[in-house]
Formats: C-alpha cells, sequence, structure tokens
C-alpha cells in the first residue's frame, strides 16, 4: 500500500473556502500550511484558488464557474494535482475527479501520503497503511464484469461478485490483518515499557516541526532525524537522560496538526501510549510561528482526545533565535496600526499566562537550554521521590 514518491516535484494548486467558520485570515493560514504540507509531500504549489461561500457545494465542492475557470487553468498550465484544504466526501472527489480530469488529494490524504513517505519502522509502516486502507475503503470505485451476478445466461449462475464487492473484501481483510499485527506489536511495546523499571518518563509534545526532535537531541546524545519539514519524525525515540544525578526516560513523539486525520490518531493509538503513560509531558512551542497559539489550541485539543491533558506540563518556547523583533508600527488588512510584540515583550506576557512556567530557549543553538534542565531536574527530582522516598537523599534539591 505504501507507494514511494518520485523525486521531481508535481505542479500543484491549492484549494479552499472562506466560510462563515472559517475568515479568510484562517483559509490563509491553513493554506500556508498546506503549502508546506505540498513540499513536503513532494509538490510544487503554483496556485491557490479560494471562494467565498455559505457551505461547500455536496457535488463539486466549489461553485460551477469557479470549477470551470480552475478546470481551464489546470488544462492551460500543465497541472499534476489539486489539493484541497479540507477532507473530500468519496462522491465529491469521484465528481471532481471527472470534472478537473487531473489527481484529486484531501488534506486527509496529503497527510497520508507523507505519513507513508516517513515511516521507516514495520511498526510505523503498519499503522500508517491502516490509517490508509480505512481512507480508501469508502472511496472505492469502478466495476468489473466478469463475476459479476446480474447478467445472468447460460455458465453465469454460479457464485460472482462486482470488482467493488472483491476490493472492499480484499482491504477489509487487510484492515482485519493489519489490526492482529498491530495488537502483536503492541503487546510487545507494552512489556517493554514495563521492562523500564523505576525510571520517570518525560514525553516531548508539540505540533509538527516546532524542534522536538533538535530539543531531544540537544538534552541527550541521541542522534535522532530532524529537519525543517513537516512531519520529519514518525517513530517514537525513547533514551535515557541523566541531568545532573538524575536519571529518567525522555520520548520523542510524533508531531500533531490541526485536522489531524481521525484514522491516523485511531491508527497510532498505540505510539500516543508514550505520552499518556508519561509521567511528565514537555510542551514544545515554536514561539517564531505567528499562529503559536493555535498551535498550542491544537495540541491541547489533541491531549483531551487521548486523555492525557490533565498530566504536568512544561511549556517550552522554542526557536526564540528565529522570532523576529519587530517594534515598527505595522498596518494589517483592516488598515488598523498596532504595535508588533518583541521578544521580550512577548515573553513577559506567556510568563504571566502561565504563572512563570514558560521557559524560552532554541534548541538548536542550545540558548538557555540549562535553564531547562535546571528545570527537568526539579520536576523529575518530585516525582522520584513521591514514588521512592526511601532513595530521595541520593538526589539533592535545588533551588
Amino acid at each position: 500500500m505504501i507507494e514511494k514518491s518520485s523525486s521531481a516535484l508535481e505542479k500543484t494548486v491549492l484549494v479552499g473556502i472562506i466560510t462563515i467558520n472559517q475568515t479568510k485570515q484562517v483559509l490563509e493560514e491553513y493554506l500556508n500550511e498546506l503549502s508546506f504540507l505540498t513540499f513536503t509531500a513532494g509538490g510544487e504549489v503554483v496556485k491557490k484558488i479560494t471562494q467565498k461561500m455559505d457551505s461547500p457545494d455536496p457535488k463539486l465542492f466549489l461553485g460551477k464557474g469557479k470549477m470551470e475557470e480552475l478546470a481551464s487553468y489546470i488544462k492551460r498550465m500543465e497541472i499534476n494535482s489539486v489539493i484541497f484544504d479540507d477532507e473530500l466526501t468519496p462522491a465529491q472527489q469521484l465528481n471532481i475527479e471527472k470534472f478537473l480530469k487531473c489527481k484529486i488529494v484531501d488534506r486527509t490524504g496529503l497527510i497520508l501520503d507523507i505519513f507513508a513517505q516517513r515511516a521507516q519502522t514495520s511498526y510505523a509502516r503498519n499503522q500508517v497503511e491502516l490509517a490508509q486502507y480505512q481512507y480508501i475503503l469508502p472511496r472505492l470505485k469502478g466495476l468489473w464484469t466478469h463475476l459479476e451476478r446480474q447478467k445472468g445466461g447460460i455458465g453465469m449462475r454460479g457464485p460472482g461478485e462486482t470488482e467493488i464487492e472483491t476490493d472492499r473484501r480484499i482491504v477489509r481483510n487487510k484492515i482485519t490483518l493489519l489490526k492482529k499485527k498491530l495488537v502483536t506489536i503492541d503487546k510487545q511495546m507494552s512489556t517493554q515499557r514495563g521492562n523500564r523499571g523505576s525510571l520517570v518518563r518525560v514525553s516531548l509534545v508539540g505540533y509538527t516541526n516546532v524542534g522536538k526532535s533538535t530539543l531531544m537531541n540537544s538534552l541527550t546524545k541521541a542522534d535522532v532525524f530532524a529537519e525543517d519539514k513537516l512531519f520529519a519524525t514518525l517513530d517514537t525515540t525513547v533514551r535515557k537522560v541523566v541531568v545532573k544525578n538524575m536519571p529518567f526516560l525522555l520520548t520523542d513523539t510524533v508531531g500533531f496538526i490541526r485536522k489531524l486525520p481521525t484514522q491516523l490518531i485511531d491508527s497510532f493509538k498505540s505510539t500516543l501510549t508514550e505520552i499518556t503513560e508519561a509521567d511528565l509531558l514537555i510542551h514544545v512551542i515554536d514561539i517564531s510561528h505567528p499562529n503559536y497559539q493555535d498551535h498550542i489550541n491544537s495540541v491541547n485539543f489533541i491531549l483531551s482526545e487521548i486523555e492525557a491533558h490533565e498530566k504536568p506540563i512544561l511549556m517550552v518556547f522554542n526557536k526564540t533565535d528565529k522570532f523576529l523583533n519587530d517594534n515598527e508600527m505595522i498596518k494589517d488588512e483592516f488598515d488598523i496600526e498596532y504595535e508588533d510584540k518583541s521578544l521580550d515583550k512577548t515573553k513577559l506576557v506567556l510568563s504571566k499566562e502561565y504563572n512563570n512556567r514558560a521557559y524560552f530557549i532554541s534548541a538548536l543553538n542550545k540558548t538557555d537550554i540549562n535553564k531547562l534542565k535546571d528545570e527537568l531536574y526539579k520536576k523529575v527530582r518530585k516525582i522520584h521521590v513521591t514514588r521512592f522516598p526511601y532513595n530521595a537523599f541520593l538526589y539533592p534539591d535545588i533551588n
């Protein structure tokens, strides 16, 4: 099921709609993110198409006039694929493919494609493959006739089925087989987690491409793959870390994203178990991103979905080296002037919001990493001493 991507960049067009619940500004943010996703998957965005609508058209997603305009552009510019920012229904996808006569991909399909490219271990590949099959099952189409019952006649009265029935049966069998495989691997991983002994478990969580793997490399001697692309990390990495004389386990997990497909949440439940079984979470945020607050909300939503939102959390604002210090008066799209906040002002606001429990670092340049290590030591020590009070003397308290 998992296919390798070609090296040549595909010419793509992005499509999104402005609705009552999705303003022009929000859509622009989503399309920028979709553009980054497209680049990560091996595509080159040549145009973004938007339309203001009350709700998506049930047949073609966009209005017919806009679709005709898009079809003309695709033919003229020889576009390879069109990517929609929302998940399309199977009927919409089929209708749009017929209308535009090119490859149609929605946000969910794109994310699944990136996951397929990034999966390294057998476990991650099985998880992605399961999500892919669950995604394509309702989207199967096409019929064959050589085994079709409906024809009747001499020699045609035996058992038979349409091609789509055969395909569905094959896909359902694959889903069942993959689920069984994952159950077996889950048991093995559960045993591995149980064998980790009394060490405190700390998990890195956060939006995709915020620097979790880079932070992992800064805190440990691990050589975890880190790249300025979305979903550079799919496979969970666990390393033993010693800060001062306190040992603990640090886990790097898959990044979250807005509109994360439900198939992926279901398929990666066992990977997310590393988060649900952690004693402490380090929520990493890219402070240089203009929409970091939305990222925080997205991560908090998924943490609540997997019932991990009540765990102790350290808020770590990364990429301070990329923060743009611009105190000039600038104008927004409505010509309203406001003062862009400097890094120092942003730190003050966030420190107040999180009761002085926010930490500001650059994992790449290792700026203020030692401050974070001191705080990690305190947090981990507190958990360890509560659990094993008899050896508290081994780990001195620090102020």
